[in-house]
């Protein structure tokens, strides 16, 4: 490749003149002039045509909770930080060509529906942005900075990733059976939690990495460092499930007040001070569908008196567990674990169970065969002016 060295287009009078009167735009046209390659968006579609089936036949790394606090916790030293950010580099550019060639390979009339064209554009356009990057190692913080701006782009560009292919795979669903729609979305989302929690953790990192850190300037959740010291980015190494599902629980019980009139009531047993390694934002998401049914049941079934009750129930730690260093984690992915998917911290670190009880009645038999799919729901929109997933927060993934 040859390389043509141009002079200047602008006499040196006229930089003077632009230099002192218009000292904004030539700041910005000297950064466009001197912006190295790998910062620029891709010009042409072919090298993406080219790029991705290359890297969709790269091996998935296997994620854990492990790879995203190793990095150690906030305010992270510099070379901490560059060393997550090129992390973070090294996986989303695989991570998002998986997805694109799944798309691909869905039929063409499928991939033709304007939403589900939609989410195939936007993959693609977020894997632009990430290619340059590729070319050059992230060395100052200046990169980083810039770096983490696209990780933002791009977690605010596939915010409404799912309902939009849900609704899309309705549109086509004479033209594709709901079993296929079914393990193409159950892949997708485990895929998608995985690549939007490596992009949230490094932009969480940057931030709580600041000084004079504002949580509100955080495109993220992503509480301060001295007073959440337990919190690494966007997962908080000692979460306590008991305070969550409260918080939950008020959330949903106000709700149900509102549209029933009656505010149900829970109860947390077991061990509820137990505490373990998660993202919050994650649990309280299942916690809020969880109680969303629990609650609408026992009210429809004219049990509002009767608590539901939630169980809190730790396992216990394993004997190499106990012997494990404490805050040092391992990768240790297990042989049958979804490569997309998300493993703990170490094989031996204990988990928690939380059994979520209630006196609604139970699931109908007839339909408990179509509770796992996409666009099943027992609510009826005759009875409610609510529509179904109203109550829910943002999906995790």
């Amino acid at each position: 490749m040859k390389f043509i060295v141009r002079p200047s287009r602008f006499p040196s009078p006229l930089k003077a003149s632009l230099s002192s009167n218009y000292p904004r735009l030539y700041s910005i046209l000297q950064q466009n002039k001197e912006r190295p390659h790998y910062d620029r968006p891709l010009s042409s579609r072919h090298e993406l045509e080219d790029k991705v089936p290359w890297l969709a036949s790269q091996p998935l790394h296997q994620l854990s909770l492990a790879d995203l606090v190793k990095h150690g916790r906030p305010p992270l030293s510099a070379e901490a930080l560059l060393s997550s950010a090129r992390f973070t580099l090294s996986l989303l550019p695989i991570r998002l060509a998986h997805r694109i060639q799944a798309l691909r390979n869905l039929p063409y009339i499928v991939v033709s529906n304007p939403n589900i064209s939609r989410i195939y554009n936007n993959y693609q356009h977020s894997l632009s942005t990430l290619l340059p990057w590729q070319g050059k190692t992230i060395s100052s913080l200046d990169d980083e900075i810039k770096f983490t701006q696209v990780l933002a782009e791009l977690v605010q560009t596939h915010t409404d990733t799912i309902p939009i292919l849900a609704k899309g795979f309705i549109e086509c669903r004479k033209y594709i059976s709901p079993g296929e729609v079914t393990r193409f979305l159950d892949e997708h989302l485990r895929a998608r939690i995985g690549t939007r929690l490596v992009a949230e953790q490094h932009i969480a990192l940057h931030y709580s990495s600041t000084p004079h850190f504002d949580p509100e300037a955080s495109p993220t959740p992503c509480p301060e460092p001295e007073t959440h010291p337990s919190y690494i980015g966007v997962i908080d190494t000692a979460l306590r499930p008991a305070s969550v599902i409260d918080s939950c629980g008020g959330f949903v019980a106000d709700i149900c007040e509102l549209n029933y009139g009656v505010r149900p009531e829970w109860v947390v047993d077991g061990e509820p001070d137990a505490t373990f390694a998660f993202v919050p934002m994650h649990l309280e998401y299942i916690v809020t569908e969880l109680l969303k049914n629990a609650f609408r049941a026992t009210v429809e079934n004219g049990m509002s008196r009767e608590p539901v009750v939630v169980t809190i129930a730790p396992e216990p730690a394993s004997s190499a567990a106990s012997a494990a260093t404490p805050g040092v984690y391992s990768d240790c992915p297990t042989k049958n674990s979804k490569a997309h998917g998300i493993i703990p911290l170490h094989d031996h670190a204990p988990g928690v169970t939380i059994r979520i009880r209630d006196r609604g009645g139970g699931i109908n038999p007839v339909v408990l065969p179509h509770i796992w799919g996409y666009s099943f729901t027992t609510f009826n929109e005759a009875d409610d002016d609510e529509p179904p997933g109203a109550w829910g927060e943002e999906a995790m993934g």
